[in-house]
C-alpha cells in the first residue's frame, strides 16, 4: 500500500512559482510518480510524469517548458516545481502513483493540494 500526501500548493500572482511536494509512504520505487490537476467543472488533467527509475519524463502539452517533476528515492519524495504560472493553472493537484500515468491511470492518489493563480 502506498499513501501520498501533498504539500505546497496556495495563492501566487499570475508569472510567480510553486513547488508541490508529494511525501509517500510505502514501496513506491516500483510505481511511476506523477501529477495531475483538476479545475472546477473540468474534468481531470494529466500534467506531468516520471519514470521509476527517474530516466525519463512526460509533460501535458500546456505545461510544457513550465513545470518540472523530479523525484528523490532517499526521501519517498515527488516534486513539481512550477514556474510562469497562469491563472489557467488554478485547480487542485494530485499526487498519484501508477504505471499508466501518461493514460490517466493511477494506483494511488493523493488528497490535493489547492493551487491557485490570480490575474
Amino acid at each position: 500500500q502506498v499513501h501520498l500526501a501533498e504539500s505546497g500548493g496556495g495563492l501566487v500572482q499570475a508569472g510567480g512559482s510553486l513547488r508541490l511536494s508529494c511525501a509517500a509512504s510505502g514501496r513506491t520505487s516500483t510505481y511511476g510518480m506523477g501529477w495531475f490537476r483538476q479545475a472546477p467543472g473540468k474534468e481531470r488533467e494529466f500534467v506531468a510524469a516520471i519514470s521509476r527509475s527517474a530516466s525519463s519524463t512526460d509533460y501535458a502539452d500546456s505545461v510544457k517548458g513550465r513545470f518540472t517533476i523530479s523525484r528523490d528515492y532517499s526521501k519517498n519524495a515527488v516534486y513539481l516545481q512550477m514556474n510562469s504560472l497562469k491563472p489557467e493553472d488554478t485547480a487542485v493537484y494530485y499526487c498519484a502513483a501508477g504505471n499508466g500515468l501518461v493514460d490517466g491511470r493511477y494506483d494511488f492518489r493523493g488528497q490535493g493540494a489547492q493551487v491557485t493563480v490570480s490575474s
